[in-house]
């Protein structure tokens, strides 16, 4: 592959709606809006495929997860403003958008079947919010078979729910990038993806660590 090709990478972007974009997460990350559209402008202006991932709930409860039918409540009702997209979020003409009712992306089924499809296997994962549905989704990709990297400015939530969740989940979110750093990282990224193809098939045993 060419060495400047993303051709295996792609974004995903988690629901940057207004339900979840709450006060407490604007004083917390005040650059949000304007870090995710700088790394939508990055994306595509390198080639990089931005796959929109948003929340949508009926009205009726038909698809609510459980818990929210017994509150009675639930963010991103289909209709009502909590459900519209930050203009910096906004999807162009041809970019896929998937429509979830849970808080991990890859239980829709399709998600992992597009990606794999068109040939994905380095994922980029940012938006809202860190502590729910970015680490369900990214830990999600990492067990599906793919290779993830946070956009670590491009995510919000609470401050102290943000930073507890990737300082305890590091093997999850390990490496993180700041978005201004991707074209820096296609190097190495692209290395570790060669690493993985070089050792396909290895059937040498993995020595046993000793005790400690």
């Amino acid at each position: 592959m060419n060495e400047s090709s993303w051709q295996e990478f792609a974004l995903l972007l988690i629901d940057v709606q207004e339900d979840f974009w709450e006060e407490e997460v604007k004083k917390a990350f005040p650059d949000f809006p304007d870090n995710i559209g700088k790394l939508t402008d990055l994306c595509r202006r390198i080639g990089i495929d931005i796959v929109h991932i948003r929340a949508r709930f009926a009205p009726d409860r038909s698809d609510w997860m459980v818990p929210y039918k017994l509150k009675g409540t639930i963010p991103c009702v289909a209709g009502t403003p909590g459900e519209a997209i930050l203009e910096c979020a906004r999807e162009m003409d041809g970019e896929k958008v998937f429509y979830k009712h849970t808080f991990d992306s890859f239980c829709l089924p399709e998600l992992d079947a597009y990606l794999k499809e068109k040939g994905k296997r380095f994922l980029l994962t940012a938006g809202l919010v860190t502590s729910i549905c970015v680490l369900l989704t990214t830990a999600s990709a990492v067990q599906n078979g793919y290779l993830v990297s946070l956009v670590q400015d491009c995510c919000g939530d609470d401050k102290d729910a943000h930073w507890q969740t990737l300082n305890r989940y590091k093997p999850i979110f390990l490496p993180q990038v700041l978005w201004k750093d991707i074209p820096a990282k296609r190097q190495e990224w692209q290395a570790q993806l060669d690493q993985i193809d070089s050792s396909a098939g290895v059937t040498d045993p993995i020595p046993s660590k000793r005790p400690s």
